[in-house]
């Protein structure tokens, strides 16, 4: 799917040398009308559902549990109050209070759109949706529903509206949820998880306080806390996870100082090259792995660039022409790859820094996450030989893979998930994105391993991986390893909800773990009553995949493109990388 273009600032008044006047332009980006569509469409399905379940429980249900020991929590809530509680939930419940609500949205869409060298368009116009839309939909909930708040002493005047949902629940995860969003994706280093898990904390304590001081049930919360967790999911579903909406120019901001500059260097005989993606690797980060670097006796590393045209092969082939005897690869899974294809075979040594969004390799050998912590472990390690995928296709000339490759579903997931939306929200953007794509049609192929005859298949996904675990700690092939000559092979093809099911299932046990032999070995995973789940694991040396209409393909997490053939057989030992002690 198309990409937004790199983000540009608005130039400045007086601007430096070479720079033209001021300009502002107020054209609507591209794409503002379908995508605006389809939130609106979305939203009236959101609207009804949230009335829906309000009918519900106020209705058919509301003889039923949990709705017959509503006022029990109530009145126990209302016994236990004390001075100091009372305070506290004075506090939280202005939180979500509406002009606190508004003044805060405000101010914050207001600073990333007039702030010099931060005009964020999208993500202020993200927050600001969210919030306006959960508060429309809250509207139309209290007009819909009509319920009676609890019968206890109340702390607050009670509003006109029906107590289902909270809308200061609602108003509040809208908000503070939006901004933990736009806080993981601007802050750096350990604070952007604090802050991030302090944001969302306060939408729990808003719903807390409200049921505290009797102005809700607990479903009427529990309502609130789905009616903003909706509209943000939508709303970041078109503006963050999407690309159909592109900003104009001259409205973003500029690429840092630090990576408009570099050019390639050329590296002298015995050099250490670290090629890096300058897109997640600033010249903050850079310093800090040229200190590690230098304490590990590799005297003036060079650093090498990758660009949108070479993403890595190119600058690490030069490295290995010109004598290097290392290379430091700093990216993601993508950046890994293309590196991985100029060394393979040759016997130079690799230091992973994972600095991606998935950095499924480097989760799978060990190594910590952090890039600095990466090269350190790497530099105190020892020479391991790992396997390698080499893969090729209709379209898709022969080339390598670190981690996985496959067709269907994960590489649909991967075309439709946004650059910009994996640097705002890391690997969730995936989970997002994969929202959309659940319904993509079953494919049929023909299937060859090794020297076995062909067999016929459906599937929804086919994988091939040198390793298992993917984020999250989901581990999709189990006996996968990265230095035992094979590569795994997992076909996923649930049938309903009931199928989808046992397949979830199936992966989130691990599946089954069959021993390595030295012979091609197959194996599907099966259920306690030993009747076939929709997962099969098998694994292979070669395996020839032919689809009977061209497929989605995706090489460790990069989408190629679509193809009706994938042809993949393993490289034993065909790359060298440091891993400390313990890793695999």
């Amino acid at each position: 799917m198309p990409t937004a273009a790199p983000e540009r600032p608005a130039e400045l008044p007086g601007g430096r040398p070479g720079a033209g006047p001021t300009s502002r332009s107020f054209t609507l980006p591209r794409g503002t009308g379908r995508t605006a569509a389809r939130v609106a469409a979305l939203t009236v399905c959101q609207g009804a559902l949230m009335v829906g379940f309000g009918l519900l429980i106020t209705g058919p249900a509301r003889g039923l549990w949990p709705m017959t020991v509503e006022d029990d929590v109530n009145e126990g809530l209302e016994h236990a109050r004390t001075g100091t509680l009372t305070t506290a939930s004075l506090f939280a419940s202005e939180a979500g209070n509406t002009l606190t609500v508004i003044a805060v949205t405000v101010l914050t869409c207001a600073g990333l759109l007039l702030i010099p060298r931060l005009p964020m368009w999208r993500q202020a116009s993200f927050l600001a949706v969210a919030v306006s839309l959960q508060s429309l939909v809250f509207l139309v909930i209290t007009e819909a529903v009509d319920r009676h708040r609890p019968e206890v002493h109340r702390l607050d005047a009670s509003p006109p509206t029906s107590s289902y949902t909270s809308g200061h629940t609602g108003a509040a995860t809208a908000l503070y949820g939006g901004l933990a969003v736009l806080a993981l994706s601007r802050l750096r280093g350990p604070w952007r998880r604090i802050a991030g898990a302090v944001l969302l904390i306060v939408p729990v304590l808003v719903a807390l306080a409200r049921l505290y001081r009797g102005m809700h049930h607990p479903t009427d919360v529990v309502g609130g806390l789905a009616n903003g967790s909706l509209s943000l999911l939508i709303v970041g579903r078109a503006l963050l996870t999407g690309a159909t909406v592109t900003a104009p120019a001259g409205a973003r901001p500029a690429p840092s100082p630090a990576n408009a500059g570099t050019r390639p260097h050329t590296p002298g005989p015995g050099r250490t090259v670290v090629v890096f993606n300058p897109t997640v690797t600033g010249e903050a980060d850079r310093e800090a792995l040229r200190q590690v670097l230098e304490r590990h006796a590799h005297r003036a590393p060079v650093f090498t660039p990758t660009t949108a045209e070479d993403p890595g092969t190119g600058q690490t082939a030069g490295a290995l022409r010109d004598g290097a005897e290392l290379v430091v690869v700093c990216g993601g899974d993508g950046t890994l790859r293309a590196a991985a294809d100029a060394l393979a075979g040759s016997g130079v040594p690799l230091a992973v820094v994972p600095c991606g969004t998935g950095n499924l390799l480097a989760r799978n050998l060990g190594l910590p996450l952090t890039p600095t912590d990466a090269l350190e472990a790497a530099l105190r390690g020892t020479p391991h030989r790992i396997d390698l995928g080499r893969v090729e296709g209709d379209g898709l000339p022969a080339t390598h893979f670190a981690a996985m490759s496959g067709a269907g579903l994960d590489a649909a997931v991967m075309e439709h998930t946004d650059d910009r939306a994996k640097s705002v929200l890391g690997w969730p953007a995936y989970v997002l994105a994969a929202i959309g794509t659940l319904r993509t049609p079953r494919m049929r192929l023909t299937l060859r391993l090794d020297d076995a005859p062909a067999v016929r298949r459906t599937a929804r996904m086919v994988l091939m991986g040198n390793v298992g675990t993917v984020q999250g700690g989901t581990t999709l092939l189990p006996a996968a390893r990265p230095d035992d000559a094979l590569l795994d092979l997992l076909i996923l093809d649930p049938h309903g909800v009931g199928g989808w099911t046992r397949a979830l299932t199936t992966l989130v046990r691990g599946g089954a773990k069959p021993p390595r032999p030295s012979a091609v070995d197959t194996t599907t995973a099966q259920d306690g009553d030993r009747s076939g789940v929709p997962v099969e694991f098998l694994t292979f040396r070669r395996a020839e995949l032919a689809f009977d209409s061209p497929q989605s393909r995706e090489l460790d997490g990069d989408p190629v493109t679509p193809g009706r053939r994938l042809t993949a057989e393993v490289r034993p030992g065909a790359l060298t990388v440091l891993l400390p002690a313990g890793g695999r």
